[in-house]
């Protein structure tokens, strides 16, 4: 299987991400040494003060992963609640928290693609950000548990292989990038199982988290574990982006020069919009029309990712989230050049209009037949997303910043 994610792919290697120091990381994503374009290059570029923006941006991503680590303390409380009394209600209750605390962690993609803490890499110890555990896929179940035709697939039924933090992560992605031993996606698995059905999500019986019962304690184990190191790595987020530590990412990035701040994020929304999700998870789905191409195959939630992708998106250039409401492009730009802010503006709501038109469950659009209406309408949304990146591009000119968007997988 190939690797859809830009970073899903990248293995893990257990060392400590709180010994980072920021200001000491290579600069930026794929070599670019700034996002702040040279004054010749940029042409005329209008004057502006763009603080205020960067400043409630860092507010806004440090409310965010505040906000995805509550979620993720409770989906940990609901597995906790399920490995205590395995029934069909607490299995129920733990997929709802599941489907919660993705809620809040998709909007935080907006701040992906820049080699922010999320997803940096340190080209002088190899050390990496958490992104690559927490949301890699797709992900090979088998190399977890078992799966249809092989009962003893994976490394809950390898009794071989000792269930602790470092085992699962020396096991992630070593020798394929599918095998994947962590995240939300390895939790949602082992809370769903696989989902053999185009119209409805994966049935994993709670009676697979019965202490005593065949490897049942080994699976009870690997469910704790991974949603404990889930949110530790959320933990360690939260710590980067805390605005009030002079020491954080977070007050490094509200060090950068307004163009090199804005190239950052302008990029990374970008990214997002048109490689991330129009490309990656939505046109790779559709061209191979195989359920396992869906980013939330086992619980059939892949149609909030792309909602709460877009949503983070939006987050963004309004400046807006949870608490935080404050400066955002929606102001600078509207300042700058109003029509500009107006085009954006549109652009963001027809792809919310576009995302708003897709059947539901996803998977029945991948099935679903060529020139089908179902793959008109996710063509449409891909149409969308990648004219809101062409906009998001012509801020970045407005602005005179880099944004840099991939162009193949």
């Amino acid at each position: 299987m190939r690797k859809i994610s830009l970073y899903a792919g990248i293995s893990c290697i257990a060392l400590a991400l709180a010994s980072v120091s920021y200001a000491s990381q290579t600069d930026p994503i794929r070599n670019i040494s700034s996002y702040a374009l040279d004054k010749d290059a940029a042409g005329y570029v209008p004057k502006y003060d763009a603080y205020p923006v960067i400043a409630n941006y860092a507010a806004l991503v440090a409310e965010n992963y505040s906000q995805s680590l509550l979620d993720a303390k409770d989906l940990q409380t609901a597995i906790g609640a399920l490995l205590e009394n395995p029934s069909q209600e607490t299995l129920n209750a733990a997929r709802n928290a599941w489907l919660n605390a993705r809620t809040s962690y998709l909007q935080t993609e907006a701040f992906r693609f820049y080699e922010g803490p999320i997803d940096f890499v340190d080209e002088k110890t190899g050390e990496e950000g958490p992104e690559g555990r927490l949301n890699a896929w797709p992900m090979n179940e088998g190399f977890i548990d078992y799966v249809e035709g092989n009962p003893k697939a994976g490394i809950i039924n390898n009794t071989s292989i000792e269930i602790t933090a470092a085992s699962i992560r020396e096991n992630d992605q070593v020798e394929d990038e599918a095998d994947v031993t962590t995240g939300y996606h390895a939790i949602e698995f082992l809370l769903w199982g696989q989902d053999m059905n185009p119209t409805s999500p994966g049935e994993r019986p709670y009676t697979d988290f019965i202490v005593g019962k065949d490897n049942n304690d080994r699976r009870r184990l690997y469910l704790k574990t991974i949603t404990e190191m889930l949110v530790a790595d959320l933990e360690w987020l939260v710590t980067a982006w805390n605005t009030s530590d002079p020491d954080s990412y977070a007050a490094t990035f509200k060090a950068y020069s307004d163009r090199e701040a804005l190239g950052r994020i302008l990029t990374s929304l970008a990214t997002l919009s048109e490689f991330e999700l129009a490309l990656e998870r939505i046109a790779t789905g559709l061209d191979s029309g195989d359920q396992e191409d869906e980013q939330s195959c086992f619980s059939d939630n892949t149609l909030n990712d792309v909602i709460f992708d877009q949503r983070g998106i939006r987050n963004v250039y309004f400046g807006s989230y949870g608490s935080v409401n404050g400066p955002g492009f929606s102001d600078l730009v509207g300042d700058l050049a109003p029509d500009l802010n107006k085009r954006m503006i549109t652009a963001l709501n027809q792809t919310d209009a576009a995302i708003s038109s897709l059947n539901y469950p996803f998977d029945s659009i991948l099935a679903s037949a060529p020139k089908s209406q179902a793959r008109a309408e996710a063509e449409a949304v891909i149409t969308a997303l990648q004219a809101q990146s062409d906009v998001i591009k012509d801020i970045g000119k407005l602005l005179g910043v880099k944004v840099i968007v991939p162009t193949g997988g």
